[in-house]
């Protein structure tokens, strides 16, 4: 039981290791023996979603401040970000529902603004909201709004078609999903593009700073590209999306639920310039930013470079790179820097920017 005098605080929200283990500590010890009937991926397993027979569902809340910034807002995030998960698991995303949370005062011409967002990304993303619920607060703190989105998807003959790739080249693989659990050694490691992105833009709104570039948010539904690439190509066996916590915090889940090493190269991590100097400016590590529209994806070796091209040759996915390999040489995540060292990439205590998703 928690102490007299322990409070919540910002980094139980943030991604990285206090919030994982806020949650191993709480949410897990109350909710994780609760076993629903044909549980393939249950809350235990703690990947981006969970799996009830053929069903994957997802519940993602969004309360980015501020509700609108470069390149996105909160409806456009509100969407992508819960049929981002559903599609890393390797379901076609079908139906949401939407809870809104509305501050008092908040303006009618903004919170039309931001339906009209969520109308629009869902036709991107080839979904609907079915069904939802709305709530209005005194106001205070809140910022605008906050928005609740949860969804399914369903298991399609894409996801069948990659299994079965992977089966080729991986004769022990007996799950029939993409999860962080099934990378091992010699698989690639690829991230669909630029990192950083996102939250150097929520931040630069937050602040108020010009980092003398055109920094802007990559939030977009990934769940159209994704499918093709487990159609057309195959041969995936994990992904996420690497948001709160950014890279590092993806990468070292993948090596802690799979058991596994992950050698990853500095030279081969996409970061716009402009992103990069932002961090170098404020002292951040962009592997620890969040992003709202890039995949980081592990793959049979055989197929990686055949996946590569693939994303390239799609708009979600031209900046993409192999950037680095599994390894059972030991059980973390290492950073080949661009001088030649190599140095350790912890889980990070959580996102260096508050609220940015």
């Amino acid at each position: 039981m928690a102490a007299s005098g322990e409070y919540v605080t910002m980094l139980y929200g943030a991604g990285g290791s206090v919030m994982h283990d806020f949650i191993k500590k709480y949410i897990l010890r109350f909710f994780g023996d609760l076993e629903a009937p044909e549980a393939h991926v249950s809350l235990r397993a703690l990947d981006d979603a969970a799996v009830i027979g053929d069903i994957v569902l997802k519940s993602d809340s969004h309360a980015v401040k501020p509700i609108f910034f470069p390149g996105g807002d909160i409806g456009r995030l509100a969407i992508s970000g819960t049929v981002n998960d559903i599609a890393v698991m390797g379901a076609q995303p079908a139906a949401l529902a939407c809870g809104l949370i509305l501050e008092e005062g908040l303006s009618l011409r903004d919170l039309e603004r931001i339906l009209a967002s969520m109308r629009e990304t869902c036709i991107e993303a080839g979904v609907a909201i079915v069904t939802g619920d709305t709530k209005v607060v005194e106001r205070g703190g809140l910022g605008g709004c906050v928005i609740n989105t949860s969804g399914i998807g369903f298991r399609t003959e894409n996801l069948e078609k990659n299994i079965n790739v992977v089966r080729k080249y991986r004769s022990d693989l007996r799950c029939r999903w993409i999860l962080d659990s099934n990378l091992k050694p010699g698989d690639k490691i690829i991230v669909s593009g630029t990192i950083g992105d996102h939250g150097i833009a929520i931040l630069s709104a937050q602040e108020g700073l010009d980092f003398g570039g055109d920094i802007r948010s990559d939030i977009r539904p990934l769940n159209k590209m994704i499918q093709r690439m487990l159609g057309e190509v195959g041969g995936v066996v994990s992904m996420k999306d690497p948001t709160r916590g950014g890279l590092a915090d993806a990468l070292n889940e993948f090596s802690e639920k799979s058991g596994v090493g992950i050698m990853i190269y500095e030279d081969k991590i996409p970061i716009r310039e402009p992103v990069r100097a932002a961090c170098e400016m404020l002292g951040l590590d962009p592997l620890e930013i969040g992003n709202e529209g890039k995949v980081v994806i592990g793959a049979v070796k055989e197929k990686a470079e055949e996946i590569l091209d693939f994303l390239r040759g799609t708009n979600e996915g031209r900046n993409a790179e192999i950037i680095g390999e599994v390894t059972d040489e030991f059980k973390v995540v290492v950073m080949e820097t661009i001088i030649g060292g190599k140095r350790i990439i912890p889980r990070p205590i959580g996102d260096p920017i508050p609220r940015i998703c």
